[in-house]
């Protein structure tokens, strides 16, 4: 009874941020795990269609590259428009239609522009035997890109939707980034006499119908507005301000997922396919820390900043020390679990036993990393809310060296397993360098 009369008081003393926190990460998981449920049951159907196969390679090949400006582009529209869009609502919430217009305007062109380069560098990277991968391989990739190209226009427009969205508080649309899985496991599984084409339109449809739940609920709170393609809006000064450092840091960091890609095509037929099945399975744990701490942490820690609330240093210690904990934990029960997980997910039709053995190696692995990720993930969003984008292009140089270095000594020792090992190395040398800045940002 004690106890509980202790707990209690503690509750209700407790920091009124924690509870924020505590409330939006609830909120935040619970959507990640229903989502990354959904992904699980799409990667099943690609395992029972393709196992390790050459089409899994070339799907898995494009997307990887079409996906890195993208996720750049994603990263940087959360880490500068969700603070920035606390002191719009703030100081000038006048202004936040006519932004929030011509940012639609800006995304439609950079998505276009950016389709049209891609398209170009991917097709001569392809064309001209540049890739590494084998001759079926290549030929399969090549059929994949007209389609998959389309994802860049279709994905400048959701990331927005999605940044608007979080900056309001309202996480539903983290159960909505699921929504494009749903269709290439029924595309899959309906067009089973197709090679590729059955993946790539089924993520492309899945894609628009994204687009299509996110902007309805915008719609009818009139949160969403035509595109403009003038720039006059004042906050344009704020947004640039910080953009291209960060956007240096996030292209490095988002690189290594390219270097990885390129060690492995060197590995043979099926190493991408083994990499992309162990990293699916991986970000479903590392979702669940990434897109839950960042998106409970991003906007309170910046509400907090423009109320000057001293005590956010201290905060973000004490979720920083729980994340590293909890990531203690799930990586020692992912150790023992993944197996089991593999087996469960994947091994059926085209997927075999041996397959299974593969991967498991390469999850536990890459488990490894679980600690410094789940803790860094606090610490970036506490560095992005003080506006220390400075830091986050250290990071990403520091991400890039060390995953390189990792992979340079690793794999010829460990082949596929370097890889994922690797990553370890480089998220402890993330997490030991914002650890020791984070005593500048008080």
């Amino acid at each position: 009874m004690n106890f509980l009369i202790a707990l209690g008081n503690r509750i209700r003393t407790a920091d009124p941020h924690h509870f924020a926190i505590f409330k939006g990460m609830a909120s935040v998981a619970m959507f990640v795990f229903l989502g990354k449920l959904m992904s699980a049951a799409k990667e099943m159907a690609v395992a029972y269609r393709y196992g390790l196969g050459a089409e899994v390679d070339a799907y898995q090949f494009v997307c990887n590259l079409i996906g890195w400006p993208l996720g750049m582009w994603s990263s940087l529209l959360t880490a500068v428009l969700v603070p920035l869009s606390a002191r719009i609502r703030q100081f000038d919430r006048e202004e936040l239609s006519h932004f929030r217009s011509e940012l639609f305007g800006l995304a439609l062109i950079f998505g276009l522009v950016l389709a049209l380069l891609v398209s170009l560098v991917i097709g001569a990277i392809l064309h001209f035997g540049w890739s590494g991968l084998p001759a079926n391989t290549e030929q399969l990739a090549i059929r994949a890109l007209p389609g998959l190209i389309l994802l860049l226009p279709l994905g400048s427009i959701v990331t927005l939707q999605t940044a608007w969205m979080l900056s309001a508080g309202r996480h539903v649309n983290t159960l909505l980034d699921s929504v494009p899985t749903l269709f290439i496991a029924g595309a899959v599984l309906v067009f089973s006499g197709g090679e590729i084409e059955p993946l790539v339109w089924g993520t492309v449809v899945g894609s628009v119908f994204h687009l299509i739940t996110l902007v309805i609920p915008m719609a009818r709170r009139n949160e969403i507005e035509g595109p403009s393609f003038t720039y006059t809006s004042s906050q344009w000064h704020w947004f640039w301000q910080g953009f291209g450092i960060m956007l240096a840091g996030q292209a490095m960091m988002s690189l290594t997922v390219i270097v990885d890609q390129f060690f492995a095509v060197n590995l043979g037929t099926g190493a991408i396919a083994t990499l992309g099945y162990a990293n699916r399975i991986l970000t479903l744990i590392l979702g669940l820390a990434a897109i839950a701490v960042s998106r409970a942490t991003l906007p309170v820690f910046s509400q907090a900043k423009l109320n000057s609330a001293v005590r956010m240093h201290e905060i973000a210690i004490y979720w920083v020390r729980l994340m590293f904990m909890l990531g203690l934990g799930a990586m020692v029960i992912g150790y023992w679990l993944a197996p089991w997980a593999v087996k469960l997910l994947f091994e059926r039709g085209a997927f075999s036993e041996t397959d299974t053995r593969i991967v498991a190696n390469v999850l536990r692995y890459g488990l490894l990393q679980l600690p410094f990720y789940f803790a860094s993930s606090v610490l970036v969003s506490y560095a992005l809310s003080q506006r220390r984008y400075t830091l986050i292009f250290w990071s990403g140089v520091i991400g890039i060296v060390f995953k390189s270095i990792g992979n340079v000594v690793l794999v010829p020792h460990l082949g596929i397993n370097g890889i994922a090992a690797a990553s370890a190395f480089m998220a402890g040398f993330i997490a030991l360098f914002f650890w020791l800045t984070l005593r500048y940002l008080k």
